[in-house]
């Protein structure tokens, strides 16, 4: 990969976007992890407005401490880079304290989980609009289009994909050759959806790189008979995410009336 020229395509790409909408500038929720550093750091090379907001919601300290010292080496490195940090653990606390109890308590979880990621979209919008700024999203490929890792109206719910065409291992060589911070570069994967430090990798099942090469040999009409051992496992894993979200990954089904129903 030519990573310089492919981080001023990018960086290009967004300002040519922001220009032509006649938006001023981006906003951004930076995490700590690795996608998030990457999409700031391509939007603060604009040299328009980038806005980050660090939005915890029970989060692990780790992950709010590398956040933070990613912002602070952009503004060191960018004087067009301004940050916000949003307290969102009350809000989503009395979210929850309003809502009935339920029987399954672990459906429950995973529903609070993604409510955390739509919280934190909600907040994205509401500076957005503020500002006149366009919401950059921080979803990569394998991410966004192979394993479907994001949530519906949460995370995936932004104006602009910078990154979503870089698989991970990309998205780390575009990190390194910029500079990111080395706590950001060797932090493992996580969503960071619920208040502790499980990785990617512990939900999923499957690192990057496999999950990389899974979608890869999808591409190529692979069957998981075609393989034996952990790729058969692999492929398998990847297969099963791929399927169950299918629906992030395609348009809103729309009910269409035949029109001599209408008429």
């Amino acid at each position: 990969m030519q990573t310089e020229k492919v981080i001023n395509h990018i960086v290009n790409w967004l300002k040519d976007y922001a220009t032509n909408a006649k938006i001023k500038g981006f906003v951004i929720g930076v995490s700590g992890g690795i996608d998030s550093a990457l999409t700031s750091t391509l939007c603060a090379k604009t040299g328009l407005p980038t806005l980050c907001l660090e939005m915890p919601i029970h989060q692990a300290k780790s992950q709010v401490s590398r956040a933070l010292n990613h912002i602070t080496w952009l503004q060191q490195n960018f004087d067009n880079v301004s940050m916000t940090q949003v307290n969102l653990t009350p809000v989503f606390d009395s979210l929850v304290a309003s809502f009935p109890p339920v029987e399954n308590e672990e459906q429950r979880f995973m529903s609070l989980a993604n409510t955390r990621a739509r919280l934190r979209m909600t907040s994205l919008y509401y500076f957005a609009a503020l500002h006149n700024y366009l919401v950059a999203g921080t979803g990569n490929k394998v991410e966004d289009f192979g394993v479907g890792f994001y949530t519906k109206y949460g995370d995936g719910g932004v104006d602009i994909s910078p990154i979503a065409d870089l698989m991970k291992t990309e998205v780390y060589a575009l990190a390194e050759h910029l500079g990111i911070n080395n706590d950001i570069l060797v932090a493992p994967p996580t969503d960071g959806l619920w208040g502790d430090d499980r990785t990617d990798e512990d939900q999923i099942g499957a690192s990057y790189p496999e999950l990389e090469w899974a979608m890869q040999m999808d591409e190529q009409g692979k069957k998981a008979s075609d393989f034996t051992g952990r790729q058969k496992e692999v492929f398998e894993i990847y297969k099963r995410f791929n399927r169950a979200n299918k629906h992030k990954m395609i348009p809103i089904p729309v009910c269409e009336i035949p029109e001599q129903l209408k008429s």
